[in-house]
C-alpha cells in the first residue's frame, strides 16, 4: 500500500468537513484517511467518530482525548501512539498494531481487537467492556 501524505492545511480541511458531517450527514464529508501517513501527527481532541483510517500509519501520533467511536482502524499502525483518554467505543482495530501504545484510561468498549498486535500496550484504567480479542497472536 502506498502511504498518502497530507499537508497541514489538507488535514485540517478533512477534519473540519468530518466535524460538519457528524452534525449533519448532508453537509461536510466523512473523513477518509485510509493509508494516510500520519506519523507523529497531533490529533489530540480530534472528532473522528466513524472516520475511515484503515491501514493508516499513526505510529507515535498523539490521539489523547480524540473521539474515534465506530472508526475503521483495521490494519492501522498505532505503534507507540499516545492515546490517553481516547474514545474508541465500537471501533474496528482488527489486525492493528498497538504495540507500546499508551491507552491510559481509554474507552475501548465493544472494540474489535481480533489479530491486533498488543505487546507492550499500556491499558491502565482502560474500559475494555465487550472488547473482542479473538485470534490474538500476542505479538
Amino acid at each position: 500500500n502506498i502511504m498518502i501524505k497530507y499537508t497541514y492545511e489538507e488535514l485540517t480541511k478533512i477534519l473540519e468537513d468530518h466535524k460538519l458531517w457528524l452534525n449533519d450527514n448532508n453537509t461536510g464529508k466523512r473523513a477518509d484517511l485510509s493509508n494516510a501517513d500520519l506519523r507523529y501527527a497531533n490529533l489530540g481532541y480530534a472528532k473522528l467518530d466513524g472516520a475511515k483510517l484503515q491501514g493508516a500509519n499513526l505510529s507515535i501520533a498523539t490521539l489523547s482525548d480524540a473521539e474515534l467511536k465506530g472508526a475503521d482502524l483495521r490494519g492501522a499502525n498505532l505503534k507507540g501512539a499516545y492515546m490517553e483518554s481516547v474514545w474508541l467505543d465500537g471501533a474496528d482495530l482488527s489486525d492493528a498494531d498497538l504495540r507500546d501504545a499508551d491507552l491510559y484510561e481509554a474507552s475501548i468498549r465493544d472494540v474489535n481487537l481480533s489479530g491486533a498486535k498488543m505487546r507492550g500496550t499500556k491499558l491502565i484504567g482502560a474500559d475494555l467492556e465487550g472488547a473482542i480479542f479473538k485470534e490474538n497472536n500476542n505479538e
